[in-house]
């Protein structure tokens, strides 16, 4: 990863960085009704129409749709500059925006599962309840792989339940298309590798075992496969130094391609190797592409644009042109919508808010 692209990745990157409450809350009036403002496209992105912006003001990421296609849930962070995230809920007219985790510690990486009965995301709550310190950037550059525990709870944030409790890092949790198996990212075993269980975290099977990071993983529309992002040291030293700071819980993101393989693990492959920071894959809805975030056109490194790729690894298309942040991609189930969380339109700098807009083919 270009250095100069480090200061917006800590925020939003890292996040997708016991006991429990039911202290959600709504949050505002304002959010009860819809409150959205229509932007027309850049010039070049041919792929969108009608683009909504769903949040004002803060940071707002990962925002994934329910499989009704009628809510996201989303983690934010009121300040741009400060504060921990939680996880939101609303539908997707921006109205009935309500906080359903309980505002302890730091959350991320909320899903829907089981046909939308449940929400599952991931917590500091358990080891502290406090804002977790941000990480020595001394080191230089690196992500902190904190203690954090995945939840189910309601889609009201009520019932909450932990159902990983191994002190390790647990994060990056979606589901499969029917809501029933989970895959996550974990370090339970010492490295940072991708693991699938139930939703209640059961039979919790471990699906990557090189050395290296692998994580953000999707299954495909009809879950035989999975997409993911990966970094994997190709020198002694850069095995070394991965090893160093996976012992202190970090990991230190210099380059990151995205993967493809079943969704057992098996037949794993490389998509692509373009070089800087390629995350936030999603199948398109045929499951013959990968939309994702990538930096690697930008020369500086400070601007993600989303892209399109075969899975194959040809075809290479650029879909987003405002030179600044977009990612977090994410196809409606019923293809029609994408929603991805951008700084465009930003009142303040860095301010990175959650947009939907209908997909043109």
């Amino acid at each position: 990863m270009r250095p100069a692209s480090t200061a917006l990745l800590a925020t939003l990157l890292a996040a997708c960085a016991g006991a429990s409450g039911d202290s959600a809350t709504p949050l505002a009036a304002a959010g009860d009704t819809a409150s959205t403002t229509f932007h027309a496209p850049m010039d070049g992105e041919v792929h969108l129409a009608n683009i909504r912006q769903l949040t004002f003001g803060g940071n707002n990421a990962e925002g994934y749709f329910s499989a009704d296609g009628t809510r996201l849930i989303f983690q934010r962070q009121d300040s741009v500059a400060s504060g921990c995230d939680q996880q939101y809920v609303m539908n997707i007219d921006g109205s009935g925006m309500r906080r359903v985790s309980n505002g302890n510690g730091r959350t991320t990486c909320g899903y829907f599962i089981q046909a939308d009965q449940r929400i599952i995301y991931a917590s500091t709550q358990a080891h502290d309840p406090a804002c977790p310190a941000p990480p020595d950037r001394s080191l230089g550059y690196v992500w902190p792989l904190g203690h954090l525990e995945l939840y189910t709870a309601n889609p009201d944030g009520s019932d909450t339940r932990q159902v990983t409790d191994n002190g390790a890092y647990n994060a990056e949790a979606t589901a499969s298309p029917d809501g029933q198996r989970v895959i996550f990212t974990s370090t339970m075993d010492g490295d940072i590798d991708l693991y699938t269980m139930n939703v209640d975290g059961t039979d919790v099977r471990r699906i990557t075992t090189r050395v290296g990071y692998d994580g953000g993983a999707f299954f495909s529309p009809d879950g035989s496969k999975i997409v993911w992002r990966a970094q994997y040291p190709v020198t002694a030293a850069d095995t070394a130094d991965y090893l160093d700071l996976l012992g202190r819980r970090m990991v230190r993101p210099s380059a990151l391609e995205l993967w493809v393989a079943n969704a057992d693990g098996s037949e794993a492959r490389q998509v692509t190797d373009i070089g800087g920071a390629n995350f936030a894959p999603f199948f398109t809805p045929d499951g013959q592409r990968i939309i994702f975030s990538s930096n690697h056109a930008s020369p500086d490194g400070r601007t993600f644009e989303l892209f399109m790729v075969n899975v194959d690894g040809s075809g290479l298309e650029r879909v987003t042109f405002s030179n600044d942040f977009n990612s977090f991609p994410m196809f409606s189930p019923d293809g029609t919508k994408l929603v991805f969380a951008s700084n465009r339109h930003g009142s303040e700098p860095r301010e990175t808010n959650l947009f939907i807009a209908d997909w043109k083919d």
